[in-house]
């Protein structure tokens, strides 16, 4: 069942909850550095949680049918979302990967369905699984790997306030999670430099 797009992002509420807060941070939110603040934090956020309202299955739209049955691994892909513990970012990297049964997607889909389920309030081991599984259903694959790495500033910057520090997650479904030689060797593709 594809995923429907949520109600469009409400950007009047969010300027008025942002003075809000302005003031109750005992800041003046008409003084000439924060006059547009809101208006900014509203676009802010409505590029922010994009994924709240589009669907993922246009980028699933097309696949390619070939002859190919060997893993398909795309490193390094950027990405960044919100905690939604505390609306703070967390950025870092993701790994995406899949054995095709006869089916393939353009590269650049992968990186694009990463993009769009970060675009939201998330908490990574969430966000891995959600890549992981639409992956795996949508396109029909023997097996998903996806690895994610990123640094948390809702955990530099605040509380426990440790920089540097990298969370890693990683969903493995299918022939990936079963079979122990085809994970150990999308393992060793993700280490190769």
């Amino acid at each position: 069942m594809p995923e429907q797009p949520k109600n469009t992002i409400d950007q009047e509420r969010i300027q008025r909850a942002v003075r809000e807060i302005l003031l109750a941070i005992g800041e003046d939110p008409d003084r000439e550095g924060l006059a547009q603040t809101p208006e900014r934090v509203g676009r802010m956020y409505t590029e922010l949680f994009a994924g709240l309202e589009s669907d993922p299955h246009k980028h699933v739209s097309k696949v390619f049918t070939e002859n190919y049955d060997e893993i398909v691994l795309l490193k390094d892909i950027p990405f960044h979302s919100m905690c939604e513990h505390h609306l703070l970012p967390f950025m870092g990297t993701a790994h995406v990967g899949y054995l095709p049964r006869g089916k393939v997607i353009g590269v650049s889909k992968l990186a694009r369905i990463v993009t769009h389920f970060a675009q939201r309030p998330q908490v990574q081991e969430r966000l891995t699984n959600q890549i992981a599984n639409f992956l795996m259903n949508e396109i029909d694959a023997r097996g998903v790997a996806v690895v994610m790495e990123a640094t948390h500033t809702c955990m530099t910057i605040r509380g426990v306030k440790k920089p540097g520090s990298t969370m890693v997650t990683s969903a493995m479904l299918g022939t990936c999670r079963s079979d122990a030689r085809t994970r150990a060797e999308i393992m060793a593709l993700l280490n190769r430099k």
